[in-house]
This record gives C-alpha cells, sequence and structure tokens, in this order.
C-alpha cells in the first residue's frame, strides 16, 4: 500500500482566467478504504471553464478542473472490498459526503446537507484542496468510485461520469419513457446525451436549437424532431406539446416562451446553470400547472445505474480526442459551440 504522498504531472489554472500549464501536483497516500486509479481518459465539461475563470464564485487555485474521470486500478488499500487492481472504474463530480445526513442515506450524496466534497475546486476533509482529472493519478474513497461496464470503451466513457448522469436522472425522476414527448434544449456536450438516453428510454424526442445546423446529427443521435429556436414560428406551433424540457445550455433563457411548449402539468428542467441570475413572470408556470425545475448530477448508486444502462443500449458520448496540450485550445471551442459533443483529454499525453 502506497503509505506516502506521491507527485504526479497535471494541467492546473494558477489562477482564476489563466491558460492551463502543465505542473505537478500531490497525491494523497492510498487509505483503508481507498482506491489508487490510473487516469486514462478525462472529459472537459462546460462546468470547468465556469470554475477555471471563477464564473460560479470564487475559485481555489492552483485549480486542477476534470470530473469526467475514466481509467483502470492499480492498488486498493486493505478495507477495499468494491474493487481489485485491473478493474475499469469511473469518478465523477464528487470524492466525499458527510455520509450520515438524510440525503447521504438516501444515495443522494450530491445533495449532502453536511457539505459534499466536489471532484475538485474543494477542500476534502483532510483539510487539503481537491485536484481532478487533468491528471495521471487519482486517490478515490471506493464508495465514490464507480465500475465502467466492458461494453463501453472508457474514452467514450468518460464524459458520461457527469454528462450521462446530469441528463439521465432528470429524464427518470420526470418519468420520461414511452408515450412521453420529451425536448432538450441545446445539442452539446450534455444536450447529446440527453438526446440519446432520452430515445433509449423510449420517449418522443425533439431537439431545441438556436439553429438547424446540428440537425442532422440530432437525428441520427436519436431524436425525432429538430426545431430552431432562432425561428418565431417554432414556438407557435409546439406550443403546449411537451411533458418534459431538459434545458442543458448555459446562457440564460427566455423562460416564458419555453414553458408555453409544455403541456399542462408539464416540467422545464434546468442542468444548465448560466452565471446570470434569470427573469421569470410567475404567470407562465401558474397557467397550466406547470414546474420549474432543477437538477443536479446524481447519486453514486445512480450513476452504476446510469453507466449499466447506457452499456446496455451501447450508449457512449460521441467525443473528440485531443492531447493535454491543447486544453486552453478546447476551452476556447467550447465556448464557441465548436466541438462535436465532447472533448476528452488522453491523459497519457498529460
Amino acid at each position: 500500500m502506497t503509505s506516502q504522498t506521491t507527485t504526479v504531472s497535471a494541467y492546473a489554472a494558477p489562477s482564476a482566467k489563466a491558460p492551463l500549464e502543465r505542473t505537478t501536483i500531490p497525491r494523497r497516500p492510498v487509505g483503508e478504504f481507498d482506491v489508487l486509479i490510473d487516469i486514462k481518459f478525462a472529459g472537459i465539461c462546460h462546468s470547468d471553464i465556469h470554475q477555471a475563470r471563477d464564473g460560479w464564485g470564487e475559485g481555489i487555485f492552483p485549480m486542477v478542473p476534470g470530473h469526467e474521470i475514466a481509467g483502470i486500478v492499480t492498488e486498493v488499500g486493505p478495507g477495499v472490498t468494491r474493487f481489485k487492481a485491473g478493474d475499469r472504474v469511473g469518478v465523477g463530480c464528487l470524492v466525499d459526503s458527510c455520509r450520515e445526513c438524510e440525503n447521504c442515506r438516501a444515495g443522494q450524496e450530491q445533495h449532502c446537507t453536511g457539505g459534499s466534497v466536489g471532484t475538485y475546486n474543494a477542500i476534502g476533509k483532510d483539510g487539503e484542496p481537491t485536484y481532478g482529472g487533468y491528471s495521471q493519478s487519482v486517490v478515490v474513497d471506493e464508495n465514490f468510485t464507480v465500475r465502467i461496464p466492458d461494453g463501453l470503451s472508457l474514452d467514450e466513457a468518460a464524459p458520461l461520469l457527469c454528462a450521462g448522469i446530469t441528463t439521465y436522472s432528470p429524464l427518470k425522476h420526470w418519468g420520461a419513457g414511452p408515450g412521453k414527448k420529451v425536448a432538450v434544449i441545446g445539442l452539446g456536450g450534455l444536450g447529446h446525451m440527453g438526446v440519446k438516453i432520452a430515445h433509449a428510454l423510449g420517449a418522443e424526442v425533439t431537439v431545441l436549437s438556436q439553429s438547424l445546423r446540428k440537425k442532422d446529427d440530432g437525428l441520427k443521435l436519436g431524436a425525432d424532431h429538430y426545431y430552431a429556436t432562432s425561428d418565431p414560428k417554432t414556438f407557435e406551433e409546439l406550443a403546449g406539446s411537451f411533458d418534459v424540457i431538459l434545458s442543458t445550455v448555459s446562457a440564460p433563457l427566455d423562460f416564458g416562451a419555453y414553458l408555453g411548449l409544455l403541456r399542462t402539468g408539464g416540467a422545464l428542467v434546468n442542468v444548465g446553470a448560466p452565471e446570470e441570475p434569470i427573469a421569470l413572470n410567475l404567470f407562465s408556470l401558474i397557467g397550466g400547472n406547470k414546474t420549474l425545475a432543477g437538477s443536479m448530477i446524481g447519486g453514486i448508486a445512480e450513476t452504476q445505474e446510469m453507466l449499466d444502462f447506457c452499456a446496455e443500449h451501447g450508449l457512449g458520448a460521441e467525443i473528440e480526442l485531443i492531447e493535454a496540450s491543447r486544453i486552453n485550445e478546447a476551452y476556447e471551442r467550447v465556448l464557441a459551440s465548436d466541438v462535436r459533443y465532447r472533448f476528452v483529454i488522453d491523459a497519457a499525453t498529460i
């Protein structure tokens, strides 16, 4: 068992809004219930950019982003029962929680009232900053590690640890399935997985995108319909159509207009998190008993459920594999919506 802190290569933002650069970071010794993971691939999530640029509040620097981690177990602590060396595993947005509150006991660790610990940009229970997946390896408690089924390649599985669970959880919660009409706003890193998962769940799926530029992609991914939101006729034609609308975009929307697309009792669920506050006329909710909701990732057990579901249905992310030296370029391309549909870092290049 590794009894000493190790030093590994990583890419970090030295300060807010600064370009990421190659550096080294410490990794804690492998504890009794820890697994040491040799990181093979790490997805680039839009939230990495928000946090590295202080978009969601003051960050902890230097910051090593990355919470879409796929790799191989190379060592386990003596108390570990779930994993062994050689296992294919993943780590998502959380690496710890209080484990005692009502939410943790219910498998909702992401809503831990005692304070969950993020995979990066957080302070662990040891008082040290957490560093994410843009690195060679990571040490994680076995209870916050999930198994990647053999049916999924590690590179295409990495984005599922955030983009997959972030869309799977609300679609399941709000009843996406046969006989239901689901709309996905935005066909990006989150949205493309939302389309795949909603289709696999059996729902009738519509993509609502600013333009028809990605229409062919959307239909190939499983959408039944594709509309441009830049066309005012879209909101007239689709009024009162949907049971569930999943918004994956991180820009403020005209929520009144989108709520008008819901059936009576329908729900507009946000998984994208704009940095700016939104304005809302509550009559757009009151009329039709509609719900404006939010959803944040999912618990560890549900993340495993999602991975098993994706393996069963052959759902990996659509990725563009890059070398670590291209991370800053990738950030700019994400902001320009110029990726189809998730950048994944080859950790061997870190």
